[in-house]
């Protein structure tokens, strides 16, 4: 007993100064912050913004700032590096201010800050993009942490409803930006030359009464796209580009069209190209060489009471029909048509029951004729290729060394040498587009691909670079579609 009293004695006076120092910080509300590098924690230390158009802006985004303690935290500054002069502009939890400064702002224990950033640069007169740089100076106790902000700001020419009267060529010195869609009137030829950029607004399109000529090539192809060059918040940010939807789409309308397509890449609209004549006594012509057609709401393909020829192409993912084709004769040689849209990620993308290819032999539409040499029909159903006609046994066409997936093989004499669906196919390198995993639509064949060796070299001679602009004669077996396999494709 009397060697507990005395451990009592000894003890207690600690035992109460701890007590008295815990209770003495448990009352104080705000940490001393000697240094924000240690207490605040940030999303991210840049902010890039993807290519910004001068004078029109970007869309906003944001930077988290953290307190990860069990004490609110002060700063005593956020600021712009670069004032009221700086391109950016920044949003602090709500609030603004004509020099982007910010004094006192306190984050509560184990909360966060907003801080909102936007762009809006002024013309540089360069035909190429100039990068742009400020910072977010976070400021205690004389101590600096900084985020940096950078964009790359591209000069663009703007066209707001414009309607072309005279033969045309857009060069490719600074991109085009689209409003309220760019009209070709009749008997007039719009020329795109090799390295055109276009960019269209939400439901712009370009509508061609007259004639489209594109003369893209593998090294400067011709680009036309949205002109959302950011990401869309879902659970996981995508890049617009990848969404479908984002602009209108090309219409070709003219009954005695001569359009001539050379390496162009088009994407992310409702329609991709929609080559339709209303006159059973003209036939419009269309020609599409090296192109990649893809991901579109609708459709990426419409032919309708016209004559096509498509080579080396890829056509690819879309909300219906991938390739309708309605009167005319239509040629495809080395062409990859494939519809995995449901395979996309960060967005419902379901297509509806429709094929990828579809072939409509109707009463009001020009007599048909349809050949397919060398390609691929593919996609998520189990039928992607049908021929809708009344008397199917006499359909002109003819369809050689083509893998169709298709549930049942077609018996009609037209039909040779096609490799036809089988359930363990494995057909491409990657059919499905995971942001998540930086995955994105790999069309060319996979290694065991049944597309793989089955082409007609006769037919291959014509066409022997694919379109990633490899040889496909080198192996003495080439593969069906536009794309060749090689080691390194993976």
């Amino acid at each position: 007993m009397i060697m507990t009293c005395f451990k009592t004695k000894i003890y207690l006076p600690f035992l109460l100064a701890v007590l008295a120092i815990t209770v003495f910080f448990s009352c104080e509300s705000v940490l001393d912050v000697s240094s924000p590098n240690k207490f605040v924690q940030f999303s991210k230390d840049t902010l890039t913004f993807d290519t910004v158009f001068t004078t029109i802006g970007s869309a906003t985004s944001k930077i988290m700032v953290y307190n990860n303690q069990r004490k609110d935290i002060v700063i005593e500054n956020i600021r712009l590096s670069g004032g009221k002069n700086s391109p950016f502009r920044i949003n602090v939890d709500g609030s603004k201010d004509d020099n982007h400064s910010f004094s006192d702002i306190t984050i509560k224990a184990k909360d966060s800050l907003y801080i909102f950033v936007e762009i809006n640069i002024d013309p540089n007169n360069n035909d190429n993009p100039v990068l742009v740089q400020d910072s977010i100076v976070f400021t205690t106790n004389n101590i600096n942490k900084r985020v940096v902000l950078e964009a790359f700001g591209q000069d663009v020419e703007i066209l707001k409803g414009k309607v072309i009267r005279v033969d045309t060529t857009l060069n490719s010195n600074k991109p085009y930006l689209i409003y309220d869609s760019l009209k070709v009137i009749k008997d007039v030829s719009l020329t795109l030359h090799a390295g055109t950029k276009i960019y269209f607004h939400n439901n712009a399109s370009l509508l061609v009464y007259g004639n489209l000529k594109v003369d893209g090539t593998f090294e400067n192809p011709v680009e036309i796209k949205g002109d959302r060059l950011d990401k869309a918040m879902f659970d996981t940010p995508i890049p617009y580009k990848y969404i479908a939807g984002q602009w209108g789409g090309v219409f070709l309308l003219s009954k005695t069209g001569n359009h001539i397509l050379n390496n162009l890449n088009i994407s992310s609209g409702y329609v991709g190209l929609y080559f339709y004549n209303e006159d059973r006594n003209y036939k419009p012509y269309l020609e599409i060489n090296n192109c990649k057609i893809h991901n579109f709401l609708v459709y990426n393909l419409i032919a309708v009471n016209g004559d096509l020829r498509v080579t080396n192409s890829e056509i690819t993912n879309s909300g219906s029909y991938t390739v309708y084709l309605s009167g005319g004769k239509h040629e495809f040689y080395h062409c990859t048509i494939a519809n995995f849209y449901s395979n996309s990620s960060g967005r419902p993308n379901n297509r509806d029951n429709t094929p990828a290819v579809m072939l409509m032999d109707l009463n009001k539409v020009l007599p048909m004729e349809t050949i397919f040499k060398n390609c691929i029909i593919s996609g998520t159903s189990s039928n992607e290729f049908i021929l809708a006609s009344k008397f199917r046994e006499q359909y002109k066409g003819e369809f050689s060394h083509t893998y169709i997936k298709r549930s049942e093989a077609d018996s009609l004499p037209i039909f040779n040498e096609i490799r036809w669906w089988d359930k363990n196919d494995t057909t491409f390198v990657n059919n499905r587009y995971d942001y998540k995993d930086g995955q994105y639509f790999n069309f060319v064949p996979d290694s065991i691909s049944p597309a793989r060796g089955i082409a007609d070299p006769a037919i291959s001679t014509q066409f022997p670079i694919d379109l990633n602009g490899k040889s496909r004669l080198e192996d003495g077996e080439p593969d069906a579609g536009a794309y060749e396999w090689y080691p390194k494709s993976n």
